[in-house]
């Protein structure tokens, strides 16, 4: 089998958010074959259509990282029923100028994370409405929505509960079958 490249993208720049254990976990449970690298995006200055055809540095690279990637996985947050500001800007770098999208045709799974009841499962439904606009071909099934997130990280930020971390697996294993299904990779 052909190696696969995912980038793994946090929802928030909290150096230990659960958004970032998630993401880690997932690198613990990849499949074989399969490298999940985590980008930063710590550092973007807010998105500013003067700047999108020179964007800064950091911008530029993390954008040219996600082109060359295979798939892409998400860990979000949920901030006031939607997407972080970090991660929304994040998307908004990669998506221009208009024409040069690095998320074309980009096949994705999503994870969310939330202290609260939810999960962030409606920072999912902001994501998959962009990725409609952004042509991406999420994966529906098997959903990783992560409530409570306090009670399943430990103290150091690291994926403990077992269920979750099943369900972070699967949803692997299933993001590695769509993306060979659109890319055609053996």
């Amino acid at each position: 089998m052909t190696p696969l490249h995912i980038a793994g993208i946090p929802g928030s720049l909290r150096r230990n958010s659960f958004s970032l254990g998630l993401l880690k976990a997932a690198t613990e449970l990849a499949p074989s074959g399969v490298e999940i690298e985590i980008l930063d995006i710590s550092n973007f200055p807010v998105f500013n259509q003067d700047e999108d055809a020179r964007p800064p540095a950091p911008v530029a690279a993390f954008k040219e990282k996600v082109r060359a990637a295979d798939a892409v996985l998400f860990s979000i947050n949920e901030h006031n029923y939607s997407l972080s500001a970090a991660e929304k800007n994040a998307i908004d770098w990669a998506s221009r100028p208009y024409g040069t999208s690095a998320w074309e045709r980009k096949p994705a799974g999503i994870m969310s994370v939330s202290t609260g009841t939810m999960g962030g499962v409606r920072a999912q439904l902001d994501l998959r409405h962009a990725m409609v606009f952004l042509n991406m071909f999420p994966i529906n099934r098997p959903e990783v929505i992560v409530p409570f997130a306090a009670s399943k990280f430990d103290a150091e930020g690291r994926l403990t509960d077992a269920t979750t971390r099943k369900f972070v697996a699967d949803h692997l294993a299933e993001l590695v079958r769509h993306t060979r299904v659109l890319t055609r990779a053996p």
